[in-house]
């Protein structure tokens, strides 16, 4: 990658980004034709070594202290024991999973969101695990790597502020989530912008790929846009790369869900895989709910006036309000922040916040969609605060902190019951410290409707284990509620692709069929 589009930066760490990218795009790519399995993953390992030794890349681990080791261990290790730990994130077990299974048995499927709308995502960061997912990592632990690899970067570019985010981001290392790529992504864009780096080429490009891991990231590639043109003065030619990678993840997205940008039903094409108009309204009803913790419905909601919409955000049951109203805080406090400094880089950062942060509340205004905010402000506004020794403080603290929850939850279970997430954390097992935690079931019923013979698992909401092609029980409702079913365009082919077609009087039946299983199961 660098002998092709040039140095991010330099360092084993700006080399491993860059390889990150390049395998990205290349497997997204062939992921059109071919299933990411064995094939494409042990040519890919053997050639990363070979190129790691015939061009000596080890050398860069000389430029360490033994400081710097001895940091780089301790993090580490912290690391590796936190990803050990069960996955508990529920989109782990509803979205992580089956999108890696169909990406490594068939790669991507055309309008594979039919089945399951959430399928319709496919981001390129599963691309990028479900390619290391046959062989080289099995228990799904990318991010645990990546966390790794983020430490190199703190210690190569001694950005040490950043090593006080470090112990939070534990919290993603169980699972393959997006989440954490595209926080620790945009923190390196965000401190290699600051300090100058004027490779706007690979700096916008590396944004829309952020943006193409999780579109809630819009900020970052506005940011490296604006920059570009307003303080670096650049022409729009350095954007060509960032653009075809742009172009790669729409005709991805139209390939998968039938539109440009998944879940926001923009830009039709005609694609005659494209989901149904009431599904896709269900789940459009879903994500308002969502926005309000799903402690109203969604006809409470419509309802609402302008100052009840805002008013009832701010005062939801539990953590949920707290965040927001946080959130909104640090958004006046960093505006504030950006008119007393008048600093041209701060105010397009407070700029590109902003266009995002208008974006989120207008779509779904959900907590984990703005996660990222706090961590740009903080950096920005404590950026020559922390020094080396602060950080390691900070770092030590926080570690023991969140290490703590992990291994006892039941801290954060009694006193925080609105974080619905620690309830489904499982606490240390003495087995995690030679195999990491994974979870199996491997109970399903298997049906058929018209031509599509699917697998459902057995009094069980997620289909993570489930054999492919797996049907979640919810969107099954939501199939026959309006009136229709997923159908193979080939009934010989899965890799064909899906349509959903008008049910028939007699696939009304074996549908019902599959309901009233479905609710025995439960009962």
């Amino acid at each position: 990658m660098e002998n092709i589009r040039g140095i991010l930066f330099q360092g084993i760490s700006g080399k491993i980004l860059s390889g990150i990218l390049g395998i990205s795009l290349i497997w997204t790519f062939i992921s059109f034709f071919i299933p990411l399995n064995m094939k494409v993953e042990l040519p890919s390992i053997l050639l990363g070594l070979l190129l790691f030794f015939k061009d000596r890349l080890y050398q860069e681990f000389y430029k360490f202290s033994k400081k710097d080791f001895a940091l780089l261990g301790a993090s580490s290790l912290i690391i590796i024991f936190a990803g050990s730990f069960y996955p508990y994130i529920l989109d782990h077990f509803g979205y992580y999973v089956p999108t890696l299974k169909w990406l490594t048995e068939y790669g991507l499927v055309k309008g594979i969101s039919n089945i399951d709308l959430t399928l319709g995502q496919m981001s390129v960061w599963h691309i990028f695990q479900a390619g290391f997912s046959n062989f080289s990592d099995p228990f799904l632990r990318i991010n645990s790597i990546l966390l790794i690899i983020y430490s190199i970067y703190i210690i190569e570019r001694k950005s040490w502020i950043q090593l006080c985010f470090l112990p939070i981001l534990l919290l993603f290392s169980q699972s393959p989530s997006p989440d954490l790529p595209v926080i620790i992504f945009s923190l390196i864009i965000l401190n290699e912008t600051i300090a100058g780096n004027r490779n706007t080429k690979l700096l916008f490009a590396f944004s829309v790929f952020v943006f193409a891991i999780k579109p809630t990231m819009i900020w970052l590639p506005v940011l490296t846009f604006l920059s570009s043109v307003f303080i670096f003065k650049n022409s729009f030619r350095p954007l060509f790369l960032g653009i075809i990678i742009l172009l790669l993840f729409f005709v991805k997205n139209i390939w998968v869900f039938g539109y440009p940008v998944f879940p926001v039903a923009i830009g039709d094409f005609g694609a005659s895989w494209k989901p149904n108009p009431e599904v896709l309204k269900t789940s459009s009803q879903f994500a308002i709910m969502k926005t309000y913790d799903m402690q109203y419905t969604y006809e409470e909601i419509q309802k609402f006036s302008i100052v009840n919409y805002i008013k009832n955000w701010f005062s939801l049951e539990g953590i949920k309000s707290k965040i927001n109203i946080l959130f909104v805080l640090s958004l006046a406090v960093f505006s504030a922040f950006a008119l007393i400094k008048k600093k041209k880089m701060i105010t397009l950062i407070c700029i590109s916040l902003l266009v995002k942060s208008v974006l989120i509340l207008t779509f779904s205004a959900q907590y984990r969609f703005f996660l990222d905010v706090f961590f740009v402000i903080f950096f920005v506004l404590f950026y020559e605060y922390f020094d080396q020794k602060k950080s390691i403080i900070v770092f030590s603290a926080l570690s023991l902190f969140f290490i703590s929850i992990l291994s006892f939850p039941e801290f954060i279970q009694k006193y925080i019951p609105s974080f619905r997430v620690g309830s489904f954390m499982t606490g240390f097992e003495k087995k995690q410290l030679y195999q990491p935690s994974t979870y199996e079931y491997h109970q399903f019923n298997t049906f058929k409707v018209g031509n599509f013979k699917f697998n459902i698992p057995h009094h069980y909401p997620y289909s993570f284990d489930t054999p492919i092609p797996a049907v979640s029980p919810n969107y099954i409702f939501d199939y026959v509620k309006a009136g229709i079913f997923p159908q193979l365009l080939d009934k010989n082919d899965l890799k064909k692709g899906f349509i959903w077609k008008k049910m028939t009087s007699e696939e009304e039946k074996e549908a019902q069929k599959v309901i009233n299983n479905i609710k025995n199961t439960y009962k």
